[in-house]
């Protein structure tokens, strides 16, 4: 049988998920339970244990499979994106609960109280989720599903479900300055293809983890060919190992690793550098949305 891709199914040779069953070879198969995430930001590791590598975060709110618990780390599954990892079990809330509202600025601190000089308690990032329970002066108490994460946020810095930002290059824009982190999602740290994520996600956009992912399915396909293709903006281009969002056909915004942060470049460089790093390869594919999606506000 075909071998299914391991970030995006939850299999092991000692388990794996019930719905599985058939597809892969497991000593047994489980239904696995929900849970949510009740920290601002958590980590998803490739392996238990707080020193192996960042694959990917989960924020506030997103809801995860358990398929096994040992030793602190819980094995899941997202749910908004099917990635599979390692997650601290105390950022899991035991039950998942409605959200009502997510964060629509870059990043946004959770406070014990509605007072901006209190002692911050966490810190939230763009798209996390929480619920809104009740509004004092300009915060809203919000709860993430455990009683010590419950706090204050400024209520500005909310948008109710429903509500998205429809031009994604903007708000990539926001994100300049933060630093590259693999594996990152977040306004403390982010890669490429989770820019892109992230963006897309406060667009209303459902998008894939992986930039090999994100480059198969997001949108149409756009024929390349240097220096012919007209490039629009809010197209993404894909390279071996790295994304970026075009800011018009020239210039590209990028979280890399040669800058270590997310910045503005010429695409000419960028490919420059990828086709240095990879004996020649450049520009893999380009992905285009619909128009809407990227007019200018």
């Amino acid at each position: 049988m075909p071998k299914l891709d391991p970030r995006l199914n939850a299999y092991r040779p000692d388990l794996a998920a019930a719905s599985l069953e058939g597809r892969v070879e497991a000593a047994r198969f489980v239904a696995g339970r929900p849970a949510q995430v009740v920290r601002g930001v958590a980590a998803l590791r490739r392996r238990p244990g707080a020193s192996e590598p960042l694959d990917s975060q989960l924020l506030s709110g997103e809801v995860v499979t358990v398929y096994d618990e040992a030793d602190g780390w819980s094995w899941v599954q997202n749910a908004s994106d099917g990635y599979v990892g390692y997650v601290d079990s105390a950022a899991l809330g035991a039950e998942a609960r409605a959200t009502t509202h997510s964060v629509a600025v870059p990043g946004s601190f959770l406070y014990p109280a509605p007072d901006l000089k209190a002692p911050t308690r966490d810190r939230l990032t763009m798209t996390g989720r929480v619920a809104v329970v009740d509004e004092r002066g300009a915060f809203s108490k919000v709860a993430l599903g455990a009683p010590w994460q419950d706090g204050w946020v400024y209520t500005r810095h909310l948008a109710p479900d429903g509500e998205v930002a429809p031009d994604y290059v903007e708000t990539a824009l926001r994100f300049l300055g933060v630093p590259y982190l693999w594996g990152g999602k977040a306004s403390d740290g982010l890669d490429c293809s989770g820019l892109i994520q992230v963006v897309l996600a406060r667009a209303g956009i459902a998008c894939p983890r992986d930039a090999g992912m994100q480059a198969e399915s997001l949108g149409r396909a756009v024929p390349w060919e240097a220096g012919r293709t007209a490039l629009a903006r809010g197209d993404l281009i894909y390279f071996p190992g790295h994304c970026a969002i075009a800011l018009d056909a020239e210039r590209v915004v990028n979280a890399n690793a040669h800058a270590m942060l997310v910045s503005v470049e010429p695409l000419e460089d960028v490919e420059d550098r990828v086709k240095a790093e990879t004996g020649g390869t450049g520009v893999t594919a380009v992905r285009r949305l619909a128009a809407g999606a990227i007019a200018a506000e």
